[in-house]
């Protein structure tokens, strides 16, 4: 049996943009090719959920040579897009200060491909708040259809 999405995203705006890209920079360090976050458009603080999305375009630094003449968006960058997407959430809804870092994954599976152009709606909940580690379970869709899921981990660095 497929695995269920965690979020109904028919229920979401995906083209109402909460914060965008600047606000991002403001809890998030990642700069230049690092960037794997386009938009945050779902917060949901009281059932600890978010949805954010990385827009896949065709001229970013992996195309060239992932795979050539079939660029497919490698799974590290998912997941990367996921751990910025945690480490978003606990920057601005929890308030941590300092930062918080990738700590780990579990649970990992990629269910189909991400070929430039293409919009990844990321999205899921808080699953285990302490104060020296923070979980997420994640999922990653494309034109609806899912194409990542896993668990995100970070912890203080």
């Amino acid at each position: 049996m497929p695995p269920q999405p965690l979020l109904d995203l028919s229920t979401i705006d995906l083209n109402k943009i909460l914060v965008d890209k600047e606000g991002i920079r403001r809890a998030n360090p990642q700069r230049y090719e690092m960037e794997h976050l386009d938009g945050i458009v779902y917060i949901d603080t009281e059932h600890g959920r978010i949805v954010g999305i990385k827009n896949v375009r065709a001229d970013e630094f992996w195309v060239r040579g992932h795979i050539p003449d079939r660029p497919i968006l490698p799974g590290v960058i998912m997941i990367e897009a996921a751990a910025q997407l945690a480490s978003y959430y606990t920057q601005t809804v929890l308030k941590y200060e300092g930062f918080f870092g990738f700590g780990g994954v579990d649970e990992v599976k990629f269910r189909g491909t991400v070929i430039p152009p293409a919009r990844l709606v990321l999205g899921g909940p808080a699953l285990d708040i302490r104060p020296r580690r923070r979980a997420c379970y994640l999922q990653g869709f494309v034109d609806d259809k899912m194409v990542f899921e896993g668990k995100i981990t970070g912890m203080p660095v």
